[in-house]
Order: structure tokens, then C-alpha cells, then sequence
């Protein structure tokens, strides 16, 4: 059980300018962000929203196939799409009753593997909730701890 434990590497973001965003990784990955002009932004890069997206469309996807690889199920297609819609009223602060973050999440997943029944393929890809790392923190609500220094 103590080797089962994992320490995250850390993601560290650095702001470039304007509202564009540099995040690095502990390998020296990098992803740049950047908002939309409606929120100050100059839309050079994707929104950090739509990375939260994509982690999560990438997190199920993998969820799903290494599910289907423990039960030697030889997936021929898989394809996992997350739209969301929120409301920038919440963003900004202007309604109380409206959340910052998005409103409701949709999953779309396109599944298939020859001589696997349906029914095989739901189960499994029902079973991705209960193990994607990111779907998983989001349904939590997983607290966030924040250490603020001053420079």
C-alpha cells in the first residue's frame, strides 16, 4: 500500500502577459493559455477552462482503455469529447447565485470492439467515473489547499 502512494509533480504557472499563461511541468512539458478578448484576454491559446476539458476528455479515455486492457478487451475505437457550458456572469462575479466554473459537463464517448457486446462496452466505460483521476477529483470537489508569499 506505501508504494501505491504518489506525490504529484507540480505544474507551475507563470503569467507572460496580459492574461497569457505559461505552465510548466516537471520534465519541462509546457502548455500556454490565454483568454478569450470578452474577459480581457487576446485569445492566442487555449482557455484554461478548455484545458480542464481536455484533461478530463484525455483522463477518460485512458481510464477506459486501460480498463479494457486489464479485461483483454481489444478496443477498435474509442473517442471521449467533454463539452461544457457556463455562464461569464459567474466569472466576473456580477451574480451571486451564478458559479465561476462551469455549469454542467457533458461526456460523449465513442466505443467499439469487435465481438464485445454492448452492454460489455457501457459497463466499462461506466466504470471510468469510479478511476479517472481528473473525473474522479472533480465529482469529489477535492479541496484546494493555498499557500500564499509575498515577494
Amino acid at each position: 500500500p506505501e508504494k501505491a502512494k504518489i506525490k504529484g509533480k507540480a505544474a507551475t504557472a507563470v503569467l507572460e502577459s496580459g492574461l497569457k499563461v505559461r505552465t510548466t511541468g516537471p520534465k519541462d512539458q509546457m502548455i500556454i493559455s490565454d483568454m478569450p478578448p470578452t474577459m480581457g484576454g487576446g485569445e492566442s491559446a487555449p482557455t484554461p477552462g478548455w484545458f480542464m476539458q481536455a484533461a478530463l476528455a484525455a483522463c477518460y479515455a485512458s481510464g477506459i482503455a486501460m480498463k479494457a486492457a486489464q479485461e483483454s478487451i481489444e478496443l477498435s475505437t474509442l473517442e471521449v469529447s467533454i463539452d461544457a457550458e457556463s455562464d461569464a456572469r459567474g466569472f466576473f462575479g456580477l451574480d451571486e447565485t451564478i458559479e465561476a466554473g462551469p455549469l454542467n459537463v457533458k461526456a460523449s464517448v465513442l466505443i467499439g470492439a469487435k465481438g464485445v457486446e454492448e452492454d460489455k462496452l457501457r459497463d466499462l466505460v461506466k466504470q471510468v467515473y469510479k478511476y479517472s483521476w481528473v473525473g474522479n477529483a472533480v465529482l469529489r470537489s477535492v479541496p484546494i489547499k493555498t499557500e500564499v508569499e509575498i515577494v
